[in-house]
């Protein structure tokens, strides 16, 4: 009796065959995909293979769909241009993919990202199309909300923005012998500076520019409210107090203590820079305070623009910040100018500075012009200066003393 150990059977090269075939044939049955095959030689390229993962995609059983066109998908609502890709594609025997709304056999939609391609025997004839299926549709529905989302984000600035520009000053504004104006170009749809001109007394006259740190929502919202608490809409509460005979004027230096008891940065999560000032219509007297913001510049009637004294620190970096008057008097013929940082950082394409030294002869060139005219000319200056691309608002305040 011969005892050697019994090997294995070896299967033929067609058994073989026949088992890979049905590994691929099992493959593609439990793939997520939905895959199909349609015969390109046969009269309107009718399915002949379609496996389980269509079946559970699609709710359509082989049965229903064996020697149909795979347009049984389509419904109303698919669009026109996505039908009319599949149709090129397949006249011109070349490869595709599209994400096209189609409909499953109980009537309800899923996005397909449908991919064809042609499949050619060894003659390069194109025989048959292998389409593959994937339900994209929880893609599509959250792309489609956060397109819905930013649509009303986008809405809501846009609303905001033209509450922020109509509670703007009127872009010239005369007051006895003053003339006063401004320029407002923000950086985006919302601005983080504020500007103001806010009566006081029959006699005295708040100007002021600020510009709160960030850019975005949250230093649009700290810049309304500090437009709102600067207005005369707030009752004077932080610009006058009511002696019992009439409102008084606040220092400028008090004003600015005030506020940066009221904003601490560690509340706010943000502070700003400030120039506030209370001029005088009849003598051009005009007593104010910087908090970390550029000093203003003076334009006399017959002289070089320079920058005046100022300093201090910015609204809300420390809780106990001192801050100062400064006083100086408008001559007939002078003017003097406010302006954010925006403009003196604004960057050219070698990220170099338009700088003070620039905007000191900026000035100086748009003295002939009137005083609005000029601060648009300035501000187109630093426009110019960065190719249109502004990466900070770009605001300034001008008052001129006419006579």
């Amino acid at each position: 009796m011969d005892n050697a150990p019994r090997q294995p059977p070896v299967p033929d090269a067609q058994g073989q065959l026949a088992a890979w075939l049905a590994l691929k044939d099992r493959a593609l049955d439990v793939a997520a995909e939905g895959v199909t095959i349609a015969d390109a030689r046969l009269p309107d390229r009718p399915l002949i293979y379609v496996n389980e993962g269509f079946e559970r995609m699609t709710g359509y059983a082989a049965a229903d769909v064996m020697g149909r066109n795979c347009r049984l998908l389509q419904g109303p609502d698919t669009d026109a241009a996505d039908v009319a890709e599949i149709r090129s594609a397949l006249e011109e025997h070349r490869e595709c993919v599209v994400e096209i709304l189609n409909y499953r056999k109980d009537g309800t939609t899923f996005w397909n990202r449908l991919s064809i391609t042609p499949v050619r025997n060894v003659s390069g004839e194109v025989t048959h199309f292998i389409g593959v299926q994937s339900d994209v549709t929880a893609r599509r529905r959250a792309e489609d909300g956060l397109r819905r989302s930013k649509e009303v984000l986008e809405q809501g600035l846009r609303l905001a923005a033209r509450v922020q520009q109509a509670l703007l000053p009127p872009a010239e504004f005369d007051a006895g012998a003053l003339r006063i104006a401004h320029a407002f170009h923000p950086c985006d749809d919302l601005a983080g500076d504020a500007v103001g001109i806010v009566p006081l007394t029959p006699d005295r006259l708040a100007l002021y520019l600020l510009d709160v740190s960030g850019h975005g929502v949250g230093a649009a919202l700290l810049s309304f409210t500090l437009t709102h608490l600067l207005s005369p809409a707030a009752g004077g509460a932080i610009l006058t107090e009511d002696t019992g005979s009439g409102p008084v004027v606040v220092p400028p230096s008090r004003v600015a203590e005030r506020l940066n008891r009221q904003f601490p940065m560690d509340r706010t999560r943000q502070y700003f820079t400030l120039v506030y000032g209370v001029i005088d219509p009849l003598t051009g007297r005009f007593d104010y305070v910087t908090a970390g913001h550029p000093s203003p510049i003076k334009l006399p009637g017959g002289g070089v623009p320079f920058a005046v004294e100022g300093a201090g620190l910015p609204i809300g970096m420390l809780d106990e910040a001192a801050y100062d008057d400064v006083t100086l008097t408008l001559e007939p013929g002078d003017r003097l100018y406010f302006y954010t940082d925006g403009v003196i950082e604004a960057l050219d394409a070698h990220d170099a500075e338009f700088g003070h030294p620039r905007l000191l002869e900026a000035i100086a060139a748009r003295r002939s012009l009137p005083l609005r005219a000029g601060l648009e000319a300035v501000a187109a200056d630093v426009r110019a200066w960065c190719g249109g691309r502004l990466k900070d608002d770009v605001s300034l305040l001008a008052v001129e003393r006419v006579r």
